[in-house]
């Protein structure tokens, strides 16, 4: 996500930085720098040209230039302009009415619309208990409420029966009835879409929001599309009365033009984000954590949330219990690889910790390297997991062939495992992770992490992930992982 854009002002930065003093020059030429970096991240040029002129004018002033730090200064004058440009504050869905809430979803056809409608139903449902009922209006595209009745399903997510030969505004009236008179608490309308903007769209747009009176309307683009999405919504937003916007396919967005000229284009708030195909990929959009994730200065409240909807407790009690206890067998590995795959994989958690975005330990890591030792795993035998040392040479040729892997990297899962096993036997000698906390509290840091791994701390070792219970999945790149990713 914004990869290109957060490299090029990493790069703008790292020379402020490293300069102990900043004359009005160096402002103003690392702010030239900065508008090119927007410009080639598809930012729409007026709204490129005042967030430059803007953070010019605060940078050029006493307060940076006779600073003790004033590349982190710099740094913070521009984190604070790009949280303003995104909207200041997360922007929720206003909900608080007599039931039931419509939610009318548009957009142009191939923007995601559909699976962003269920993906929405779903975070409803299961987040803040919310009936939902959707409803497909797109009568033109094949297939297409089947196809919501499909999605609808997979997120256990009601869809309004399909009556052919009804217009939209006919379907949008029965939908609004149905969910009266059966007790929903929202409604969400699943418009057609078209290639472009023109006046048949906005007409139908306009006849079933009359008919439905929704509380929030919402358009989805596509972020990939950069300006392009920007002058969909700009079309959209003059003809019908938008409440915000969603942006799809947010995570495989490098530039992010569309993202930082949306809110300033359009007036309008970006309140979801895609970050993925599946049904809970997608996410409230926060400007702070947005722009933190752009200037390299991560996301830990993302990280804590995402680590609290995808880490099932008991396990990591379970967990927990066995590490303070020296234990660590191949089952607990697999669990703590498994754990990693449902919060993104290395690199999404890599990108929202702090200070490691372009770091090498995270950036050389292939997240497939997860999907092949999770598959030298499934091929044990829960003996194998729980008594790796039985595995010999015979067992090892099966292993590989199994998983579709080679004998050196069976080679290298247990070694591996090994190495992190005998980390926790050495935990276990220190008193546990109770010991531990005391010893680091006391000022006994330096000599634990000594302890912990005598003669050599691994360089590529990602810090613990807060939140999850007695420290039980510190998610360490364990040593010599980067073996398993292939260049």
């Amino acid at each position: 996500m914004f990869d290109s854009l957060s490299d090029r002002l990493a790069g703008v930065f790292d020379k402020l930085r490293g300069r102990g003093a900043l004359s009005e020059e160096d402002v103003r030429s690392a702010m030239r720098e900065v508008r090119g970096a927007l410009l080639e991240a598809d930012v729409a040029l007026p709204v490129a040209r005042d967030f430059v002129d803007q953070i010019t004018e605060r940078a050029v002033g006493a307060e940076v230039i006779r600073s003790v730090t004033p590349g982190q200064m710099v740094v913070k004058i521009v984190n604070d302009a790009l949280v303003e440009m995104l909207g200041s504050e997360a922007a929720g869905l206003h909900l608080d009415v007599n039931p039931p809430a419509v939610v009318m979803m548009v957009g142009l056809q191939g923007s995601g619309k559909t699976t962003t409608t269920a993906k929405l139903a779903k975070r409803l449902h299961e987040r803040e208990r919310k009936r939902v009922l959707m409803a497909s209006l797109d009568v033109a595209r094949p297939a297409a409420q089947e196809q919501l009745a499909v999605l609808g399903r997979q997120a256990g997510v009601d869809t309004l029966p399909v009556v052919a030969g009804q217009t939209p505004v006919q379907i949008a009236e029965r939908a609004l009835q149905a969910a009266k008179l059966q007790g929903y608490d929202v409604l969400m309308l699943d418009t057609a879409g078209r290639l472009h903007v023109d006046e048949a769209l906005m007409s139908e747009m306009k006849a079933v929001a009359a008919a439905s009176r929704p509380v929030e309307t919402l358009l989805v683009v596509d972020s990939l599309t950069g300006q392009d999405a920007v002058n969909v919504a700009k079309g959209f937003a003059g003809e019908v009365e938008l409440s915000g916007v969603i942006l799809t396919r947010l995570d495989g967005d490098a530039r992010g033009g569309a993202a930082l000229s949306m809110r300033a284009v359009t007036g309008k708030p970006i309140k979801f984000a895609g970050t993925g195909e599946g049904l809970d990929a997608l996410e409230a959009f926060h400007p702070s954590r947005v722009a933190g994730r752009i200037l390299g200065m991560g996301d830990v409240v993302g990280l804590v949330e995402r680590a609290a909807e995808t880490v099932k407790i008991e396990d990591a009690e379970k967990l927990a219990a066995k590490m303070a206890k020296g234990k660590f067998d191949l089952d607990d590995l697999r669990l703590q690889i498994s754990q990693m795959q449902r919060m993104g994989g290395l690199g999404a958690l890599a990108n929202m910790l702090p200070g490691m975005k372009g770091m090498k330990g995270a950036a050389n890591v292939d997240d497939k390297a997860l999907v092949r030792l999770e598959a030298m795993m499934s091929s044990m035998t829960a003996k194998e997991r729980a008594r790796p040392e039985i595995i010999n040479a015979k067992r090892k040729i099966r292993l590989a062939k199994g998983s579709g892997t080679t004998v050196q990297e069976v080679n290298k899962l247990l070694k591996m495992h090994q190495e992190m096993a005998n980390a926790m036997k050495r935990l276990k000698k220190l008193g546990g992770f109770g010991k531990l906390a005391s010893m680091f509290g006391g000022g006994g840091m330096e000599k634990a992490l000594q302890d912990l791994s005598p003669g050599q701390m691994p360089g590529n070792q990602l810090p613990q992930i807060p939140g999850l219970p007695g420290g039980a999945a510190p998610f360490n790149l364990p040593p010599g992982f980067n073996k398993f990713s292939k260049k």
